[in-house]
């Protein structure tokens, strides 16, 4: 018994590893998908905020947010405040559990650690093109440390939200909606990219340089994914659990390719066109969308679930740019807009979900996200500056914050 114990533990802590993995790998994808959607002058600045983030999310996290978010705290308000890792489980603990303890406290670590990169990850899309490099870093390390863990220990470590029943299986409202939260806060603080809207409030197109790019990295994010969702169901060494899992990906993968073809029909109906940008956003939303609940009963309402999110989305970035609110990539209406409705489409199929505590679940995380992020880049704004200036970005921030192109031979400088 003890040695059935024993493997079960070792795979499902390789398990919760891998995914993690998986989840790791979409910063890829983010990367190479917002290289994509950018002009090839600011390529390079992409870049270097992507790996930056991610390493700072990994640090800030270990040191600080992790205890933040499970730490204890008995309140379930206020969490509590630590420093580091505990200590691994012993062949003790884990036998003396009786199988209660079924995974290894630092894989567990790692699993979270990259889905607060993930949240990271969505603002730095949003605000591209125009947003200082260190101002942005300098908002990652309280982001990853402090605003998303708060909200986290609400939630996922077992904080009042936890205690009201409020349901995000994955992460549509915890992880998503965040990250969109974060970027609308930045986005209304820091203004348009220069040209984006005539003076008659005309909206102009400002093509990303690289299509192709782009489209790798929708499917590197679909692929980890697999991870994001999959791997939170925790463990997959007995028979429900390995058939929760495969239903998880199952559903995962129909909700993504639902929300790709209604984004695709919906571009078609609206401009007579298959637009790419917003058909590769719908696979997104359609991702988004199901993550609060990949774990649904039945395959036919995931693919209505990413549907509805690849038919939400298109008219959310719509919607926000009659507003003026510029999104380069179109992150806070994939992950903000569909992140929202990932959370109450919760209510389609769980018995135990409530209305009262998804909706109060989405107003208190949205609350305390968008306030702390708009304070916090008012006060870099203050103290920093948060905009590069007009002539940087005609120039582009790959000189001007990197002092390097991406593609220096389309100058012919090579």
């Amino acid at each position: 018994m003890d040695q059935v114990i024993e493997v079960a533990y070792a795979l499902d802590t390789f398990y919760f590893l891998l995914s993690g993995a998986l989840v790791m790998w979409m910063a890829a994808g983010f990367t190479m998908l917002e290289s994509g959607l950018v002009r090839s002058r600011n390529t390079t600045e992409i870049l270097t905020k992507n790996v930056a983030l991610y390493s700072i999310a990994c640090i800030m996290y270990l040191f600080i947010g992790y205890q933040v978010m499970y730490g204890g705290s008995p309140s379930g308000i206020f969490p509590a405040l630590g420093f580091g890792l505990d200590a691994d489980n012993s062949v003790a603990d884990v036998l003396g559990s009786d199988g209660e303890i079924y995974y290894s406290n630092t894989s567990d670590f790692f699993f979270q650690v990259v889905f607060v990169a993930t949240a990271m990850s969505i603002i730095s899309g949003a605000v591209a093109e125009r947003m200082k490099l260190w101002s942005f870093l300098a908002f990652a390390v309280v982001m990853t440390g402090v605003i998303y863990p708060v909200q986290g220990y609400w939630t996922w470590g077992g904080g009042w939200l936890d205690q009201l029943g409020y349901a995000d299986y994955a992460g549509s409202g915890i992880v998503h909606m965040t990250g969109g939260a974060a970027a609308l806060a930045a986005v209304l603080i820091l203004g348009p990219r220069k040209g984006k809207y005539g003076a008659d409030g005309k909206v102009r197109a400002i093509p990303g340089a690289n299509l192709p790019l782009a489209t790798l990295g929708t499917f590197i994010l679909w692929l980890g994914w697999f991870g994001f969702n999959g791997g939170s169901e925790l463990k997959v060494s007995d028979v429900e659990s390995a058939n929760a899992v495969a239903l998880v990906f199952t559903n995962t993968n129909m909700a993504a390719a639902a929300g790709l073809v209604a984004a695709m029909l919906l571009s078609r109906a609206l401009y007579g066109k298959a637009d790419l940008t917003l058909i590769l956003n719908g696979a997104l939303a359609g991702l988004v969308s199901i993550t609060a609940g990949p774990d649904v009963p039945s395959h036919l309402l995931a693919v209505i679930i990413g549907a509805l999110g690849g038919l939400l989305v298109v008219f959310s970035i719509v919607f926000l740019d009659k507003l003026k609110i510029d999104d380069p990539v179109g992150a806070i209406s994939v992950h903000g807009t569909c992140g929202i409705w990932g959370v109450l489409a919760v209510l389609l199929w769980s018995d135990d979900a409530t209305i009262v505590a998804q909706l109060v679940g989405l107003a208190s995380i949205f609350a305390w996200v968008f306030g702390a992020s708009l304070v916090l880049w008012l006060i870099l704004k203050l103290a920093m500056g948060i905009r590069v200036t007009e002539e940087e970005e005609v120039q582009g921030l790959d000189l001007t914050e990197c002092g390097m192109e991406a593609y220096p031979e389309f100058n012919g400088k090579q």
